[in-house]
C-alpha cells in the first residue's frame, strides 16, 4: 500500500488538537463494537467498574492503559474483542455524597423518606455522576460503549435477585447475630475488606478486677468496654491463675460479678496473661463467649454512644474512655502506669472513622464451599494468576475466609429481597415473585461488592442465556491491582463458579488469567498521598503532556506484581518521545517515504536497510513474547530504544545519504524501507500510544486507521547485517 498523494505534517505535535477528534472518529466508525455472532476468536475484558462518584485517578489511568493495550493488540490480531465498560453504584460513597448535598439544604434523608431519597440519588447520578466516563475517553479507552452497564441497571438488579435467591435456597445465605465491623459515622455494617487497619498510638491500661487473693489484673487498650465484660479469660496451662479458674471476681464500676474462665485462645505472654471478655464488642471475645455460653451485653448504640452504667451513659465512646479510667483510678483499680501502645486499629475505608466491633443481626454468605471452589480453580490451573508469586497470597485468603457480612444499613443499593410476615414468617423473593400482601421487606441493602462480584457474567446478560454470554464468557483476562485481589477477584471467582456451575468446569470460571500489577508510587518509591503532596492527577498530565505520554509513562513502569514509580520528568520524557516519532515520520514524508505495495526483497538491499529490517523482525518477535507474559514495562523499553536509538538516531541518519544521492533506485528502495519500518513501528506502539500513532500512521499510509490495521508479522533475519 502507498499514499495516493503526499502529505506534510505540521512542524510540531499538538496532542490537544489530535486526541479529541481522533477518539470521536474511532467511536463513530464503530471500531470498538464487539459482535456476538462473529466467527473470529473472542477476547473479552470487563473493566473493574469505577465508582459512580469517582474521577479518573492515577491508579485508574494505569489499569485502563494496560487493559487498552491488550485489547488494541488483540483487535489488530483479528480477534473479536470486547472491552466492556460500566460503573459501580458505590452504596456508601454515593449515599454520603447525596446526604451532604441535602445537608446544604438543611435536610436529611429522613426528611425525604426512603423512596424520595432514592429518587434524589438517581437524579444526582443523571446530573453529576459518571464524570469518569468522559475521562476514560480522554485517556483513549477503546471500550464498547454500546454495552455500558451500571450495577443498579434493571438487568443487573435481576441478576442480583436471582443469585441471592439461589444462594438462600442452597443454604449459603443466612441471617444471624454476629460481631461485625460497624461504622458509627456511616451507620452501617462493613465487611472485613472495607476496613483499613492502621497503626494507632493507643494506651495499654492495667486494671485490677476483684480484691485480695480473689483479684486478677487485665490489660486493655479499650477500658470503656469493660462496662460490658462478662468474664475474664486465662490460658488453661497458666500456673499463675490455676486457683482462680471457675471463681468469680467483682467487675469494677458495675456492681456485677463475672467468672474467670480458661480458654486456649489467650496468649499468656500478652500483658498480664489475663484478658477481659466483652462478647458484644470484640470478635475474639464473641467466639470465647460462644464457647463458654457467656451472656452478651451491648453497651453502645449505633453512634458509638454509651447506653449503660449511670455516670457514663450518653458519652461518646472516645469520651467514655478517659472518664472510665478516671473513675477506676479514684477506686485504686489502675495498678500500673498507663503506657503508650502502638497497635492496628480498624478504620472505615470510606470515611476514616474508627470502626466499632458490634454484635448485630445481619445477613451473611456462608463462604466455605464457595471459597474452596475459588481456591481449586487456581490450584488446578483453570485460572492463572500472574505473576504466579501471587498464588500464596490468594490461597492464604480463600483458604481462611470468614463468612461474608453482606447487609448494609443504607437506602441506596440493591435491597435485600426478603420479606417478613406478621408472625415472624420469612419469604425470599426471586425475580417476578411477590411477597404476600402486608409483608414487610427487609430495610437493608446488599454490600456493593455483592453486585460487583457478578460483574463478569451479569454484564453479559446472565441469568438469561444470551449470545454475549455464550460468546464472551469466560472472559479472557482480568487486569487489576494486587491490592484488590481479596476485595473483588476472590468474590468474582466464588460467584462465577457458583452461578455458572452447570457449565463445564473450565467454562464456569469468570476469567482465564488474572494480571496483578502494583501500586503507583512517586519517583522515590513512596506511596502517594495528599498529606505528602506527591499525588499525580492524570487529567493534569494529559493536559500538559498528552494522553499518549501519560499512558507510556505508566506502562513503562509496569512490571507484574511490582509497584510502579513515576515522576513528572518521566512524563516529560514520554512527551519528547512522541515528538521524536512525529519528527521522524515528518522527515520521512518530506523525503517521499511510503509503504510499498509489494513484499520487500531485503537480500538485494544495502547493509543499513538489511540491518534495520532484521532488527525490526527481532523486535516484533520480542514484543509478541513480552505481551504474552504481560511484561508491559519491558515492551515499552524495547520499543522506546528501537524507535529512538536504532530507527531515529541510526537508520534515519544513514538513510540521508542514499536519499540525497540522486540515484533513483537507491532513493526508491530507501523510501520503501523507511516507510515500511515506520509503518510497522507505529503498529507496534499503537496499543500503548493510540493517538499519535493513528495520526502518523494514517498520514504515512493513507489508510483508514491503525486501530483496525493488522498486527505486525514481519520475519527476516540477517546475521551478517546485524554484525
Amino acid at each position: 500500500m502507498s499514499r495516493p498523494d503526499p502529505i506534510e505534517l505540521p512542524s510540531q505535535y499538538a496532542p490537544a488538537e489530535v486526541e479529541g477528534p481522533r477518539y470521536e472518529r474511532w467511536e463513530k466508525a464503530g471500531y470498538f463494537t464487539a459482535d456476538a455472532y462473529s466467527a473470529a476468536p473472542a477476547y473479552c475484558i470487563v473493566i473493574p467498574p469505577p465508582n459512580v462518584t469517582g474521577s479518573l485517578h492515577i491508579g485508574h489511568a494505569l489499569d485502563h492503559t494496560l487493559m487498552d493495550a491488550l485489547i488494541r493488540r488483540r483487535r489488530m490480531q483479528g480477534y473479536n474483542t470486547l472491552w466492556l465498560p460500566g460503573m459501580d453504584h458505590a452504596g456508601i460513597a454515593t449515599q454520603n455524597v447525596v446526604e451532604r448535598e441535602l445537608a446544604k439544604e438543611g435536610l436529611s434523608r429522613h426528611d425525604l423518606g426512603r423512596e424520595a431519597f432514592v429518587e434524589r440519588v438517581w437524579q444526582w447520578k443523571a446530573e453529576s455522576g459518571g464524570k469518569i466516563l468522559g475521562q476514560m475517553r480522554r485517556l483513549g479507552d477503546s471500550v464498547d460503549w454500546s454495552r455500558e452497564r451500571f450495577t443498579m441497571d434493571a438487568g443487573l438488579s435481576r441478576a442480583v435477585q436471582t443469585i441471592f435467591k439461589q444462594l438462600y435456597d442452597d443454604g449459603l445465605i443466612y441471617r444471624a447475630e454476629r460481631i461485625i465491623n460497624w461504622c458509627p459515622r456511616c451507620l452501617t455494617a462493613l465487611s472485613d475488606i472495607e476496613v483499613d487497619h492502621l497503626d494507632d498510638e493507643g494506651e495499654l491500661t492495667s486494671i485490677r478486677y476483684g480484691d485480695g487473693n480473689a483479684s486478677i489484673v487485665v490489660a486493655t487498650t479499650r477500658p470503656e468496654t469493660m462496662l460490658g465484660d462478662t468474664a475474664v479469660a486465662v490460658h488453661p496451662d497458666d500456673p499463675r491463675y490455676t486457683s482462680l479458674i471457675g471463681q468469680t471476681v467483682d467487675l469494677p464500676l458495675t456492681g456485677r460479678r463475672i467468672p474467670v474462665i480458661a480458654d486456649d485462645h489467650v496468649d499468656p505472654a500478652f500483658g498480664t496473661g489475663a484478658v477481659k471478655v466483652t462478647p458484644a464488642h470484640d470478635p475474639n471475645d464473641f467466639e470465647i463467649g460462644r464457647r463458654h455460653d457467656l451472656p452478651s451485653l451491648t453497651i453502645m448504640d449505633e453512634h458509638g454512644v454509651i447506653t449503660a452504667h449511670g455516670p457514663f451513659q450518653g458519652l461518646d465512646r472516645l469520651e467514655a474512655r478517659p472518664a472510665v479510667v478516671r473513675a477506676l483510678r479514684e477506686q485504686g483499680r489502675i495498678v500500673a502506669e498507663i503506657r503508650p501502645y502502638l497497635h492496628a486499629v480498624g478504620h472505615c475505608s470510606r470515611c476514616g472513622t474508627t470502626v466499632e466491633p458490634r454484635q448485630s443481626l445481619q445477613w451473611f454468605v456462608r463462604v466455605a464451599p464457595l471459597a474452596k471452589a475459588a481456591g481449586d480453580a487456581v490450584r488446578d490451573g483453570r485460572v492463572r494468576l500472574h505473576p504466579p508469586e501471587m498464588n500464596a497470597r490468594y490461597f492464604g485468603w480463600v483458604d481462611d475466609m470468614h463468612d461474608w457480612c453482606i447487609s448494609r444499613q443504607l437506602w441506596w443499593g440493591h435491597r435485600i429481597p426478603v420479606f417478613y410476615g406478621p408472625n415472624g414468617q420469612l419469604f425470599c423473593a426471586g425475580p417476578n415473585e411477590q411477597a404476600p400482601e402486608g409483608w414487610v421487606q427487609d430495610p437493608d441493602v446488599l454490600d456493593t461488592w455483592f453486585s460487583s462480584a457478578l460483574w463478569p457474567f451479569s454484564t453479559l446478560g446472565w441469568p438469561d442465556d444470551t449470545p454475549d454470554l455464550r460468546t464472551f464468557y469466560p472472559t479472557s483476562v482480568l487486569v487489576t491491582g494486587y491490592d484488590i485481589l481479596f476485595f473483588w477477584v476472590a468474590r468474582m471467582m466464588m460467584f462465577g463458579l457458583y452461578a455458572m456451575r452447570d457449565q463445564p468446569p473450565a467454562d464456569a470460571v469468570p476469567f482465564r488469567t488474572v494480571v496483578l500489577h502494583g501500586l503507583v508510587r512517586d519517583q522515590f518509591g513512596k506511596k502517594m498521598s495528599k498529606s505528602r503532596g506527591n499525588t499525580v492527577d492524570p487529567l493534569d498530565w494529559m493536559d500538559r503532556f498528552g494522553a499518549d505520554a501519560t499512558r507510556f509513562t505508566l506502562a513503562r513502569g509496569a512490571n507484574p506484581g511490582s509497584d510502579i514509580a513515576i515522576s513528572e520528568e518521566w512524563a516529560a520524557g514520554s512527551r519528547n518521545f512522541c515528538n521524536k516519532l512525529w519528527n521522524a515520520v515528518r522527515f520521512a514524508l518530506l523525503n517521499g517515504a511510503h509503504v510499498p505495495a509489494a513484499a520487500l526483497t531485503p537480500a538485494a538491499y544495502s547493509v543499513p536497510d538489511r540491518w534495520i529490517l532484521s532488527r525490526l523482525s527481532a523486535v516484533i518477535a520480542e514484543v509478541d513474547e513480552l505481551f504474552e507474559k504481560f511484561e508491559f514495562g519491558k515492551i515499552c523499553d524495547v520499543l522506546y530504544h528501537f524507535a529512538w536509538d536504532e530507527v531515529c538516531d541510526w537508520y534515519l541518519e544513514l538513510a540521508k545519504v542514499p536519499l540525497a544521492s540522486g540515484d533513483q533506485a537507491l532513493i526508491q528502495t530507501t523510501q520503501q524501507v523507511l516507510g515500511f519500518v515506520l509503518d510497522q513501528l507505529l503498529r507496534l506502539l499503537h496499543p500503548v500510544m493510540p493517538f499519535v500513532t493513528d495520526e502518523l500512521w494514517t498520514a504515512l499510509t493513507g489508510e483508514e486507521s491503525v486501530v483496525v490495521a493488522d498486527w505486525p508479522a514481519f520475519s527476516y533475519a540477517d546475521g551478517a547485517a546485524d554484525a
